[in-house]
Order: structure tokens, then C-alpha cells, then sequence
């Protein structure tokens, strides 16, 4: 996997738009698709079984230094962004789409188990690395070989409102930001329940990426409607291992070489594009 720094003054690749899952033309779709339908026939770094088991199993948990600290944004926003590039590597021009859950309140139909055509759709599901079914059975967190998800099981809590965006969006600070946030973020994982509703095993889900783009956007949106406001300068330098940045590089959007498009018609959708 390539984990090597970007330049702050030069983007790493032209200017692309994320776009809603849900807003995607059948050729954009069948783009992303057919990416991750590579990625996941790739046994080495670049494939889609090491690109997920970075966030969580096997071992060690990257992102164990990122959730429940101020750094949890901008560590998903360095994992997305070379998780995109992995994807590119296979299909020229994808982009990671987001799915709006103020909006879209159901899994999309795009995550469906079968396609439009009624072929298999490489969304559904994936395989779990076998390392990390083990290594989650030897500390009792036993997981079955293929992702699955429970929508709205008894129990979960709801998937967060526009009104809940709003308010997040509200907050002038970026820790009350990033905290509130990442309990929306929370709730969806919950919701969505299975493989995504536990962290060693939910980068496994296709879904995943959806959920984490939108949380993404909502930082972006954030970043737009306070631009005096951003993450304490103490925390710039840090590092987001295993990703050779640091924070600093993960704050402009565009110089990663990504926007968002595609205005929503709910309130949440109303940032930027």
C-alpha cells in the first residue's frame, strides 16, 4: 500500500468529486463497483482484504489510536484517502461515495445482495481476513467468514437526523465537533449492526467506507461554515500511524485531491458541491 506523505502545496491527483451513493449514474456505479470487485481478487497490500484489516483485525488495530481522541478525523480522512488510491489503482477515476443516512434511511439500494441486472453485487459483502477470525475468536469476538449486517435491530439506536448534522454543524469548536460527531458515527455502525457494529471487523463491510465518506463530508462541511476555526495546533504534528502523515497534511480536502458533490435535498446536504 502506498502510505507515502502528500505535499501541502501541490494535490496528489487532480481535482475529484465523492459523490452521493445514491446520485450515481449506472456507469459510475458499475466503475466503483467493478474496483472494488478487483480490489478484492488482490491478495497482496493493495487488495481489499489488507485495505480493511488496517482499520481493525488482524493485528495491531490502527485505529486504536484515533477513536475516543481528537485525532479521529483526520486518521479516517488519511485511511479514506488511501483506500481511494487503492481503488484508482484499478478503476481510473473512482471516487469513495458517501451515503446520506439524514436522508437516505435504509442501507442503499446500491448495497443490495444483487445488482440491477440480478447479478452478484461485490457491495453486499466481503470476506473476513482469516488471520482476523482468528486472532477475534482467541479473545472471544467470533465473527462469521462473510460480512452480514441487522438494520435497525432491537435495540440499536437511530440513524442520526439532519437535525442532529445541524446541530453538530453548529458547534464552534473542533473537540465539542469532533466529539459530537463521532457519536452520530457511532450510531450508524450500531444501527447497521453485524460486522460494521463491532470496529475490529466493520472496515470488512463495503459499507463502511460509505458511512466513514459522509462523516468525512460533515467535517468538510464543518471546515467550510467555521473556516477560522480547526484542530488545536497541538495536535498538528501528530503522526497517524501506519499512514505516513501527520494531521496537519489531512486539513485541506482539496489538496488530497477530493471534494464533495452533489447537494442533498435534506438539510445535512447543504455544505458543499
Amino acid at each position: 500500500m502506498s502510505t507515502g506523505a502528500v505535499s501541502p502545496q501541490q494535490p496528489a491527483v487532480p481535482l475529484r468529486h465523492r459523490l452521493n451513493i445514491d446520485k450515481m449514474s449506472p456507469e459510475q456505479l458499475t466503475a466503483f463497483r467493478a474496483a472494488i470487485s478487483s480490489a478484492m481478487g488482490i491478495s497482496d497490500e493493495r487488495g481489499y482484504n489488507y485495505q480493511a484489516g488496517i482499520h481493525g483485525l488482524p493485528l495491531p488495530i490502527s485505529c486504536d489510536v484515533a477513536h475516543g481522541r481528537p485525532i479521529f478525523l483526520p486518521w479516517h480522512r488519511a485511511y479514506l484517502y488511501f483506500f481511494e488510491l487503492a481503488l484508482r489503482d484499478q478503476q481510473a477515476g473512482v471516487t469513495v461515495p458517501w451515503w446520506d443516512w439524514t436522508a437516505d434511511r435504509h442501507i442503499p439500494r446500491a448495497y443490495n445482495e444483487r445488482d440491477a441486472d440480478g447479478k452478484p453485487n461485490p457491495l453486499y459483502s466481503a470476506k473476513v481476513d482469516p488471520i482476523a477470525l482468528e486472532q477475534g475468536a482467541q479473545g472471544g469476538d467470533r465473527k462469521g467468514a462473510v460480512t452480514r449486517r441487522e438494520p435497525g435491530a432491537d435495540g440499536a439506536p437511530p440513524l442520526p437526523s439532519a437535525a442532529d448534522v445541524r446541530d453538530v454543524l453548529a458547534l464552534p469548536g473542533f473537540l465539542d465537533f469532533t466529539h459530537q460527531l463521532e457519536q452520530l458515527h457511532n450510531n450508524v455502525h450500531v444501527w447497521v449492526g453485524g460486522h460494521m457494529g463491532d470496529i475490529p471487523f466493520a472496515a470488512f463491510d463495503p459499507i463502511f467506507y460509505a458511512h466513514h465518506a459522509m462523516i468525512d463530508r460533515v467535517w468538510r462541511m464543518w471546515q467550510l461554515r467555521h473556516p477560522s476555526a480547526s484542530v488545536p495546533h497541538r495536535l498538528l504534528a501528530e503522526a497517524l500511524p501506519p499512514f505516513n502523515m501527520t494531521v496537519r497534511e489531512t486539513l485541506d480536502a482539496n489538496t488530497l485531491g477530493y471534494d464533495y458533490a452533489v447537494r442533498s435535498s435534506s438539510a445535512a446536504g447543504t455544505g458543499t458541491g
